[in-house]
């Protein structure tokens, strides 16, 4: 203990945490050559998320996956589910539909085309992102997250879209993500795109900046986790092994550009280990998180 002017000084005092709040942004191209990928996600979501409510026994989140398409692709009726015609006219086939159906960043809750759920996603929170309490959770992102191959793979501007204010605002019920992003929450963005990103406008310094400005420029407040192809990392890699880019994917840059930014191969056989990998450091995150205010 020391004393200053008559008064003791006890250090600094220790950060509030998060409290196990978490808002998970997932970013999954739906880019024609997905299809394994999204479904060795899908099968890495259970473990990942029982990873972190071992160690966050108050684990509060939000889970988002972000359009990357505003197109509805469904060429095809007879992938209807519940949730449309099989029987109908393309490309709406009876289904119904909003403007945040259609719009970069908002969160999927009818994904479409060749090996999407081609239905609505039954989501508790009667918000377009996934909340505590949700029945089925794996099922329910299985049904977000499976966005097919019909799409874009833009997830630099998809992620940026996401994380703008207007589209967050929680006292605008027009807001397609209205709530989701919370000032007292960690923030995890999660990027699977198996190319390189040359559509996405903007550079990788204003994609940062918009990470930035969406958590206060508070860069503890934040973690990026990018599955994205090796072949700019050099030969003998998983993807391509006879092949070497030597210009940088930039959504490397991306995990690279951040404080708490992980980068793997989109070629691994599976995600499960790479993201318990992850656990750890988040849950670090959580602990010294000093809320905004």
């Amino acid at each position: 203990m020391v004393w200053d002017m008559g008064m003791p000084d006890f250090g600094p005092t220790q950060p509030a945490g998060c409290e196990g709040k978490i808002d998970f942004l997932f970013v999954i191209s739906s880019g024609g050559t997905m299809k394994n990928d999204q479904e060795r996600l899908l099968a890495s979501f259970p473990g990942f998320m029982a990873a972190i409510q071992s160690q966050l026994p108050d684990f509060d989140f939000h889970i988002l996956s972000a359009n990357t398409d505003e197109s509805w692709a469904m060429a095809d009726c007879s992938v209807c589910t519940d949730s449309c015609d099989p029987q109908g006219e393309p490309p709406y086939c009876g289904a119904k539909f909003t403007v945040c159906d259609k719009k970069i960043g908002a969160g999927v809750t009818f994904p479409t085309g060749l090996y999407a759920s081609n239905r609505r996603c039954d989501l508790d929170s009667g918000r377009r992102y996934i909340m505590p309490g949700q029945p089925d959770l794996a099922e329910t992102f299985s049904c977000m997250a499976q966005v097919g191959v019909h799409g874009s793979p833009i997830a630099g501007e998809a992620m940026v879209a996401a994380l703008q204010p207007a589209i967050n605002d929680p006292d605008n019920e027009y807001a397609c993500n209205g709530g989701f992003l919370r000032e007292d929450a960690l923030l995890v963005v999660t990027i699977i795109q198996d190319n390189y990103d040359v559509v996405s406008p903007g550079t990788v310094d204003e994609w940062i900046e918009a990470l930035r400005a969406a958590k206060g420029y508070d860069d503890d407040a934040f973690m990026v986790l990018v599955l994205t192809t090796d072949v700019d990392v050099d030969y003998n890699q998983l993807c391509f092994w006879g092949e070497y880019n030597p210009v940088k994917n930039r959504l490397r840059l991306l995990g690279e550009g951040v404080e708490h930014g992980f980068v793997g191969s989109i070629c691994m056989e599976g995600y499960g280990d790479w993201f318990k990998e992850r656990v750890t450091h988040l849950v670090d995150l959580c602990d010294d998180f000093v809320p905004p205010g």
